[in-house]
């Protein structure tokens, strides 16, 4: 039966963005004049500006957990909760942060330019960064699969292990953690 899972989450380490963007370049504007002009492109925000977590990095922290764990469904001759994670979820809104683009921090780092580690070439680039937040994440379980014991163990583990965002543990980070402080689950 399909159920809606409400949670209270906490952050346990900043998050940071690094959303793709594009912006023309003015007329004789340096690399780095363009950098520090446009760096709060990089967060996800709605038409009025507030900056937000978009819902699918949530449902693709969710999914990654189901990997992770590896968790075996019982009867099921070794098959596990991984492709019910993937397809059987829905988030359908983000989580916004209550913080307008232009008052985001911004997180300076000396990095590759081509955004894959260990490469020679680099350039300073501007992440934005939140310190601390929290919200209500609202997730639609559609696969009965997945029952609330299981939906809770999972959520528990993507904040833990897997993250959100930029340089979260999933890729090596320490960013996007964070901790299910409530969790209300209603079946639909």
């Amino acid at each position: 039966m399909p159920a809606q899972a409400t949670c209270h989450l906490k952050s346990l380490s900043p998050i940071s963005f690094s959303k793709h963007y594009e912006v023309e370049k003015l007329e004789k504007e340096s690399a780095n004049d363009y950098e520090k002009r446009t760096w709060r492109e990089r967060c996800h925000y709605d038409k009025d500006g507030v900056v937000f977590i978009p819902p699918m990095a949530f449902k693709w922290s969710i999914a990654d957990a189901g990997k992770f764990l590896g968790e075996k469904i019982a009867g099921r001759r070794g098959a596990t909760f991984t492709k019910h994670f993937e397809s059987g979820v829905l988030v359908l809104d983000g989580l916004s942060l209550g913080v307008h683009k232009d008052k985001i921090e911004g997180e300076t780092l000396f990095v590759p330019s081509d955004g894959k580690h260990g490469s020679g070439s680099r350039v300073t680039k501007i992440f934005p960064i939140v310190y601390q937040w929290s919200g209500t994440m609202v997730y639609h379980v559609i696969d009965s699969t997945i029952t609330k014991d299981v939906f809770h163990r999972h959520v528990k583990e993507s904040g833990n292990f897997i993250g959100l965002l930029r340089f979260r543990p999933r890729r090596g980070g320490v960013y996007g953690r964070f901790s299910v402080e409530s969790l209300d689950w209603q079946s639909e």
